[in-house]
């Protein structure tokens, strides 16, 4: 049964210089893409209980907050369900986040990216430091106690000492969760074909990201997956979901789900959602060996890293003998280590996660 849905929000007003993402800075179809995404959900949707709702993006706070009630009267959820809205900055006031929570959601993604000007301005960012801050700061007065913002790091002009200054600047914030992200420039975003001055070397990235795990930890977040850190019971149940291998729904154009032993993907443009928004451009019944790369690929992602005996047990293997090669040459670099119930990256491991991940792969 499929406890979790995610809901795909393609529209913004403006695309960030590193994006790749489906994503449409104008509103004008926005009514008759509400209209299909709707029509998505009552043709698909089974009326399960959902323990996670998540409308990503783009930018979900483009929406009225009565277009989040139309799409939540829709889905079957209580007051125990994790329902999140990604939102940027500039897009929402403390009238907004008052009543997109009378909406019920509960949890807020905050796109702050970094607390420079200069950076913001270089990434293509319509806000401030300041009018991040002061989101946050009217989404707790609003009554939100379940907020996460989001940080890159490796951005142009940004080193070691300026990251962390915007890592003191969200945990002086009483929040309760931060992501991580590398910045990654793919083929599909501006800067691939402008790349921009001043970008840290790889080296220096790595020393971000490394700095950031041990300030988080001083700072009472704890690290529960590769980009992940919250305080104590405020992981995210969603992404959880995600990295356990779990079930979900993917409504909307691009979003991909997993429901049954089937994964798919939604038709990739606007225009193809609304006419047809039920067609699908990739479906893959998952086969077990697929299953099985995708429990080790995600399972690693979590830092408590891979429980064997459970792994063992679903899929009638024997892990240390059938991937003894790699699970040698990785632990004698300490890239790999033996735990309570199987093994998990180092921080070193980390690092090279796409490396090593890559290698368990048909085995």
């Amino acid at each position: 049964m499929i406890k979790n849905a995610y809901i795909h929000i393609p529209f913004c007003r403006r695309k960030c210089n590193y994006c790749t993402f489906v994503s449409y800075d104008t509103l004008t179809l926005k009514n008759v893409y509400i209209d299909s995404l709707l029509e998505e959900i009552k043709t698909n949707y089974k009326g399960e209980k959902l323990n996670t709702i998540y409308f990503g993006g783009g930018t979900p706070s483009i929406l009225s907050t009565s277009d989040f009630g139309l799409i939540l009267s829709e889905l079957n959820f209580d007051k125990n369900t994790e329902i999140t809205v990604e939102i940027n900055p500039e897009t929402v006031d403390r009238e907004y986040l008052d009543n997109l929570k009378a909406q019920n959601i509960n949890r807020l993604s905050i796109g702050t990216q970094v607390f420079d000007n200069n950076i913001l301005q270089l990434i293509g960012r319509n806000h401030t430091k300041e009018t991040a801050i002061k989101t946050v700061q009217n989404a707790q007065n609003a009554g939100f106690s379940n907020i996460s913002i989001d940080l890159i790091y490796g951005l142009p002009t940004q080193n070691t000492e300026n990251f962390l200054t915007s890592l003191k600047i969200a945990t002086d914030l009483n929040i309760q969760h931060i992501s991580l992200y590398g910045l990654k420039i793919e083929e599909g975003c501006a800067f691939f074909n402008h790349k921009p001055h001043f970008l840290p070397e790889n080296d220096d990235q790595a020393e971000m990201y490394i700095e950031a795990i041990d300030y988080l930890e001083k700072s009472g977040f704890f690290q529960y997956e590769i980009s992940n850190f919250s305080k104590p019971n405020f992981e995210s149940k969603h992404n959880l979901n995600y990295w356990n291998n779990g079930l979900y729904y993917g409504f909307g154009v691009a979003a991909s789900g997993y429901e049954d032993d089937i994964r798919y993907t939604n038709v990739s443009t606007i225009e193809e959602y609304i006419k047809l928004p039920n067609k699908k451009i990739y479906i893959e019944k998952v086969t077990p060996q697929h299953e099985l790369e995708e429990e080790i690929f995600l399972g690693l992602r979590e830092t408590k890293g891979l429980n064997i005996p459970n792994i063992n047990k679903k899929f009638g293997i024997d892990f240390d003998k059938k991937y003894s090669e790699i699970i040698k040459k990785y632990s004698e670099t300490n890239h790999i280590k033996k735990t309570q119930y199987g093994y998990a990256l180092t921080r070193q491991g980390i690092l090279l996660s796409n490396n090593i991940l890559s290698e368990f792969i048909e085995i």
